[in-house]
Parts: C-alpha cells; sequence; structure tokens
C-alpha cells in the first residue's frame, strides 16, 4: 500500500503494455489515488516490416492497445506521448555511440534515468502530478536519520532490476513509486487475473524493445558508414585476422571470431583508438579489479574512504564481496575477493551494501579492467 499522505497529487503511471505496469497503475488506482496511464510512442522511426516483428514488445503498437484496454478496464484517464526524438537522442545515439566506441552498453539505464524518470517527470509536474510509477520490481524507502531516499532491491530476487535504476538522483527517487517492488511476480500475474486485466497471462519482453532482430544488422542499418574493418590480434600481439567492426563485437564473446585455433578463443579487449579486436585464452577474461566511472551514490552523499560492498558487473550475476575504493572525480576502483568473469566497459556495475544487501549504495559504468594491485 502507498501510505495517503506519500501520495497526494496526480500520480503518472508509465504503462509499457505489459503485466508489471497493469499492476502497478492498478494498486493505486485500487487505493483511491488520482492515476493518469501514460505510454510514450517511441517506435515511429521503425520501418513496417521491423512493426511486425515487434507488435507486443515494450511500447509498441501492440503493447498501446494493451495499455488502453488496461486503463479503460481501471477506468483512469489515458495518454500516448510521442517520444520518438527524445528516444532516439537519450538511448538510440547512446547504444549505437557505445558500440562504436568498443562499449557494451545497456539502454535501459539512461531510458529509466533520462525518460521515464527524467523527461516524464519533468512534463508531469507540469500537468499537476508529484509522483511518477513504474512496474519495476525494486523498493524506494527515505532513510529516517539521514533523509536521504534509498533504493533497495525487490522483495522477488528472481525479478530485482534495481540493477537497472542506480542513476536515479535523490529527486527521481522522492518521486518514484514502484508498487510491484514487493510482490512476487506470480503474485502481480494472480492480481491482474483476478481484476480480469488482458495481460495477466502475457510474456515478459526478454529482448531490446527498438532492435527488432539480431543488433549487428540494427547497427550495420543505423550507422554502418561509421563501422570500419580492422585487425585482429591476440593478447602477445601477433596479428590473428581481420574483422568487419569493434561494433560487432564485446568482451567475453567466443563465437563469430572466424578465426583457426587449436584453443578457444575469446574477446579480452577492444582498441577503438587502433580499431582493433584483441583476443586470448578464457583465462585472460577474469579479473579481480576494474575501474568505474559516471558514478551515482544513492545509500550515501559521497565515499570519502574504501568501504566493503557486494557488486555484481552484469545484472543476471549475483552480487560478489569487493571493497570500493574512492578515485578523484565521479570514479571508483573496485577489487573483488574473487575474480569476476569478462567486466566489459560500458556495462553497469552496481554496489550494494555488505551488512545490508538489498540496499543499493550505488553504481558507474565500466570503464577498464585494472592490474592487480601489489
Amino acid at each position: 500500500m502507498i501510505p495517503r499522505a506519500e501520495a497526494d497529487g496526480t500520480i503518472v503511471v508509465a504503462m509499457s503494455g505489459g503485466v508489471d505496469s497493469a499492476v502497478a497503475a492498478a494498486l493505486l488506482a485500487r487505493q483511491g489515488l488520482p492515476v493518469v496511464g501514460i505510454t510514450l510512442r517511441t517506435w515511429s522511426s521503425l520501418r513496417p516490416a521491423d512493426l511486425s516483428q515487434q507488435f507486443d514488445s515494450c511500447c509498441s503498437p501492440g503493447a498501446v492497445e494493451d495499455a488502453r484496454s488496461v486503463a479503460q478496464a481501471l477506468s483512469i484517464p489515458y495518454y500516448v506521448l510521442n517520444y520518438e526524438a527524445e528516444f532516439d537522442r537519450e538511448v538510440i545515439q547512446y547504444f549505437t555511440e557505445a558500440y562504436l566506441h568498443g562499449e557494451t552498453p545497456n539502454p535501459c539505464v539512461p531510458c529509466n534515468s533520462r525518460l521515464k524518470f527524467g523527461s516524464l517527470f519533468t512534463r508531469a509536474r507540469g500537468w499537476g502530478a508529484t509522483r511518477v510509477a513504474t512496474g519495476h520490481y525494486a523498493r524506494v524507502e527515505r532513510d529516517p536519520a539521514t533523509g536521504r531516499y534509498r533504493l533497495r532491491r525487490a522483495a522477488d530476487p528472481r525479478k530485482d532490476q534495481s540493477y537497472f535504476l542506480y542513476t536515479l538522483t535523490q529527486e527521481q527517487l522522492a518521486a518514484a513509486l514502484f508498487p510491484v517492488g514487493h510482490l512476487r511476480k506470480e503474485e502481480t500475474r494472480r492480481i491482474a487475473a483476478e481484476l480480469g486485466l488482458t495481460v495477466a497471462d502475457k510474456p515478459d519482453s526478454q529482448e531490446i524493445c527498438f532492435v527488432p532482430r539480431d543488433y549487428r544488422a540494427y547497427l550495420r542499418e543505423r550507422v554502418g558508414a561509421a563501422i570500419q574493418p580492422g585487425t585482429i590480434r591476440d593478447t602477445a600481439g601477433a596479428v590473428r585476422g581481420q574483422h568487419p567492426g569493434i561494433a560487432f563485437y564485446t568482451v567475453g564473446q567466443r563465437r563469430g571470431l572466424g578465426i583457426a585455433s587449436s584453443q578457444p578463443l575469446y574477446v579480452i579487449d577492444l582498441d577503438p583508438t587502433r580499431n582493433e579486436v584483441v583476443v586470448g585464452d578464457e583465462q585472460e577474461l577474469w579479473t579481480r579489479e576494474l575501474e568505474a566511472e559516471r558514478v551515482n551514490l544513492i545509500a550515501i552523499e559521497c565515499l570519502s574512504e574504501p568501504q566493503r560492498v557486494l557488486a555484481k558487473v552484469r545484472y543476471a550475476q549475483a552480487p560478489a564481496p569487493a571493497a570500493l575504493i574512492p578515485l578523484p572525480g565521479d570514479r571508483v576502483r573496485l577489487c573483488f575477493d574473487e575474480p569476476q568473469r569478462a567486466a566489459a566497459p560500458g556495462q553497469a556495475a552496481v554496489f550494494y551494501d555488505a551488512n545490508d544487501p538489498d540496499l543499493v549504495v550505488g553504481g558507474g559504468t565500466i570503464l577498464r579492467q585494472c592490474k592487480m594491485s601489489n
């Protein structure tokens, strides 16, 4: 339940057309709170052929119809906003430029911080709304001692999405509502079924919403002229082959290298300056230390000394014990107790409190793996 004192004013619910955001809206409406459903239209730059493949993906035309149906069933106002230009600028350009620079991006992170809790929240305030709710599996609370808003993992660890929300600021967290964060997925579907919502059994979206096919084909179509072939070298410096563009590779990749070798080879690094793919054996993928930049701290205001945390470098990974060490600017070094595999530049490194594993300390973008400290 959302305490009434914390929900004064209209609540905008970002509705993707899926069951999670539908139940988020339903839970709020069931409390008698003033709710408005919003879907961000982002798809019009896709070709008709792409739309047919993505008709049921997040924020697609089919998803809009599902969201509209839910809003009608809940008797709440519903609107579709044209976000094509903003989505292109804030998410798609970030996605393509990251690959061109040898990074592996996570487009859900800027979509949340810059659009759903950024631009949408700004617009919502202009309409008199005070909160933005989504179907994310995460929880927000306020620390009574410090007054800071804190982000917590969801009650259902299988569906927890706090990893994608680490960039949210204090202002954004103060306005954020995650009504399904305390539910398990099966409970969410049960509530949807009990309410007769048409999306109760709708499968979860698993793909990048704006990439209808393999991301490499999307990159060729979108920025193909900027992708140039280059050299594949091994970690000893020997030339092992040629590649069609570093944008088509990611750290940890094994398949599709096109190199004859008696031992399996993996992508160890991508060098955009030299336009080179660096390959090596599986052991070279592992590291204990990495550096992250563009760090956003949530549970604490600043990091002045090393702190023990639990950290992970990909969404599906279990958080692992590490030391979080401050560096100049908005950078940190993570020193893991045990080596971590394939920490790819561009991906998120998210840190949780070592003594309170559900509490998000903060996160940053992986910049590079580091040499082991003495």
